[in-house]
């Protein structure tokens, strides 16, 4: 069995003040991919860099308290890939790629739209970005597992307020239809979709700190493990974990039946 966890850590050192290595250990994944570290390499800790005992792997910002994703893993990788592009969202830090044998899980973290027009702006431009890089990586005839925060929510029950929120970031029609894209032309598999078709309220991930989101679940799917169809097809189960919170976002844990 696999078990692959992502979590967006809205902070690692937060998450570290909230136990978030204890919870993780205790659930015996094989890797955890993590992301808006909101740190540097410099900030990291001996217990970040080596997480009892698992093997970490960071793609820091180049811009101090931003974004940043990471890795942790129970075997060593055969290679880690920091970045895609070589540009400005490499200088972000939303990438990282772990191979294990034929099997490569990224850590990705696509830009939030929310704060600005102008982040909007480059909220499109990753994603004209990164379908020729969803494009190659279906290329190489890798299983290949691609975790994190999509800040994009899909269809109309993948968040509480779906009438309201169509011209807002995060479900905009062409951000929607992006995905849809990914699904169906290219054929890559929304895994807990997949073992969950009609999740609701259950399936949420992220819910805003305003009002009272969390106490009554006014929450949005937008962390994924979207997955090329052969791993996809072993997935057997997916956790959203809401018993803690270490972050604004729930950890989503699958097991995939691949030895």
């Amino acid at each position: 069995m696999l078990r692959i966890i992502s979590l967006n850590l809205n902070g690692i050192r937060s998450a570290w003040s909230k136990n978030v290595l204890p919870w993780a250990v205790a659930q015996k994944a094989d890797v955890v991919c993590l992301q808006e570290l909101k740190a540097q390499q410099g900030d990291l800790t001996s217990e970040m860099l080596a997480p009892d005992g698992m093997r970490a792997y960071y793609h820091c910002a180049e811009k101090k308290g931003y974004s940043g994703v990471g890795i942790w893993s129970r075997q060593q990788p055969d290679r880690v890939i920091e970045g895609f592009d070589g540009g400005e969202f490499d200088a972000e830090g939303r990438y990282i790629r772990a191979d294990f044998g034929n099997l490569s899980v990224i850590s990705l973290y696509l830009p939030s739209g929310s704060s600005s027009p102008e982040r909007q702006a480059a909220k499109f431009r990753f994603l004209d970005a990164f379908f020729p890089q969803m494009l190659a990586l279906r290329g190489e005839g890798r299983e290949i597992v691609l975790c994190g925060d999509w800040n994009i929510a899909h269809r109309e029950i993948d968040l509480k307020n779906w009438k309201s929120n169509q011209k807002n970031s995060g479900f905009l029609p062409e951000e929607r239809a992006w995905l849809s894209k990914v699904f169906d032309e290219l054929g890559w598999v929304d895994v807990y979709r997949r073992l969950h078709p009609e999740a609701t309220g259950e399936a949420y991930t992220w819910w805003s700190n305003r009002g009272q989101a969390w106490a009554k679940n006014v929450g949005w799917r937008i962390d994924y493990q979207i997955a090329t169809p052969g791993i996809a097809a072993t997935a057997v189960a997916a956790q959203i974990y809401k018993a803690e919170r270490f972050s604004d976002h729930a950890p989503l844990s699958i097991d995939y039946d691949v030895k």
